[in-house]
């Protein structure tokens, strides 16, 4: 059964007039309802989990981790994050990372499990930014790897925007292999050095877009021979999205979709799917090409 992380507090509401779209939290789990791609028993509400910290604490300072619960970061930081810090919010994002720990064992269990929320790549190891606070995958890579449920893991991170954050703690660790395949002239403007970068032009089209992934995605899985991989489907690649700069459309997105979830499945990588970005001033554009990714992990595997 396809296991989804989901929450009320998900739907946490942020100042009026604040751009990122919180909505898509209340409308993809109520779409997904309502055309009949998953039902309630597909939708597990995570918690808070105090054993869990340890693992928070191997991806993250504990100076930067005490100041954040606390709600003490220093004001210039704090802007960083972009969020307006909130014990809610700092709550909130605990649990969003605990989904992400959960979905885990779910995928070990089915070979595939989501997070509604998550993906939050530009979390670093002693600091937040650009609306990441804790990195909910990264976190969930030291769980599997801290009790021995893997030996080698792959991040395969499609979001438009580069995942600086996990590049960055990941870094001197050989047993996480990290890939971003974002956009060249977009944000972060400073990257960090993934394992593997593929930066992409501006208007890149969807035939591009999917030749360069079809090209190298098998051949970097054949390389690193992961028992698990860590999938970042951030939807601001098509061309409608404020903050990308491709021009992907929601057919190709979801191609590419199809691609990553079909080659895992074949190779029988167990994989957990953090939801990422999506900025279209269309909510419907986001809530399509997000649900994409919840009807194809059905379709492929159940």
């Amino acid at each position: 059964m396809l296991k989804i992380a989901f929450d009320d507090i998900y739907k946490h509401p942020l100042p009026e007039g604040h751009r990122f779209p919180m909505e898509k939290y209340d409308l993809l789990p109520r779409q997904l309802l309502y055309e009949g791609t998953c039902e309630d028993a597909n939708f597990f509400a995570p918690d808070i989990n105090p054993e869990n910290e340890k693992y928070i604490l191997l991806a993250h300072d504990k100076n930067y981790v005490d100041k954040l619960y606390n709600c003490t970061i220093e004001p210039r930081k704090a802007r960083k994050i972009g969020f307006p810090l909130s014990p809610e919010l700092v709550k909130r994002e605990r649990i969003i990372t605990n989904g992400t720990i959960n979905a885990c064992d779910y995928a070990l269990d089915y070979g595939i499990a989501m997070n509604i929320a998550g993906g939050t790549h530009h979390a670093y190891r002693q600091r937040g930014e650009a609306f990441c606070m804790l990195n909910d995958q990264a976190i969930g890579a030291y769980y599997l790897l801290d009790c021995n449920l893997v030996e080698s893991i792959l991040v395969v991170d499609l979001d438009v925007h580069q995942g600086n954050g996990t590049a960055d703690i990941f870094q001197n660790d050989d047993r996480v292999f990290t890939f971003s395949m974002h956009g060249k002239n977009n944000y972060p403007f400073k990257k960090e050095v993934s394992d593997l970068d593929i930066a992409l032009e501006d208007n890149i089209s969807d035939d591009e877009y999917l030749e360069i992934l079809y090209k190298n995605l098998p051949t970097l899985i054949d390389k690193v021979k992961p028992d698990f991989i860590f999938y970042l489907s951030g939807v601001d690649i098509v061309k409608t999205d404020k903050l990308g700069k491709l021009d992907c459309t929601i057919d190709g997105c979801k191609a590419r979709d199809e691609f990553v979830l079909n080659t895992c499945f074949e190779k029988g990588i167990p994989t957990e799917v953090s939801m990422g970005g999506g900025y279209s001033k269309d909510i419907k554009i986001i809530i399509e090409a997000h649900a994409n990714t919840f009807r194809l992990a059905q379709d492929i595997y159940f």
